[in-house]
């Protein structure tokens, strides 16, 4: 059965609960102490820190990502539970990463765990991981490709 596409648009203040909320239903890389995330933290990166979007299907925030625009990092990327595998976090990191580059970094990093779905994932994509000293998570890099330009202004 096809699913329907998503609209992916550039998130905003009322889309906070829903990234929250999806935030904290992952079953992986789950928040230890999930008051370390902050409505501030939401709130920065829609504008001031870096920019966010999320992939909506029929009204329901299904997806969404985080860009840090000071470090060149992605700060958050999130699927809700039951809606992986519809290539959502594929566009959305896209959107990402084509910001990034656009606001003229040339490498763009992220962390998440080793041996994960999201390990195997970034893999896929492109990025070059490396352990970190404790031997469970991964540093990753995503570098510009030379004569790549931006789809995103």
């Amino acid at each position: 059965m096809a699913h329907p596409a998503p609209l992916y648009r550039r998130a905003t203040a009322a889309d906070i609960p829903a990234m929250s909320a999806i935030r904290l239903a992952v079953t992986e890389n789950v928040l230890s102490d999930p008051s370390r995330v902050t409505l501030a933290m939401y709130e920065d990166y829609l504008d001031r820190a870096g920019r966010g979007w999320v992939a909506e299907l029929d009204g329901t925030i299904a997806a969404f990502c985080y860009a840090d625009r000071a470090d060149a990092s992605i700060w958050a990327l999130f699927v809700q539970p039951g809606y992986e595998g519809r290539g959502m976090a594929k566009h959305l990191l896209g959107l990402a990463t084509d910001w990034l580059f656009a606001q003229g970094h040339e490498r763009i990093r992220l962390a998440t765990g080793a041996g994960t779905r999201a390990d195997r994932f970034y893999a896929a994509q492109g990025w070059r991981g490396s352990p970190r000293d404790d031997g469970r998570n991964l540093d990753y890099v995503l570098e510009r490709a030379t004569g790549v330009t931006s789809r995103c202004a």
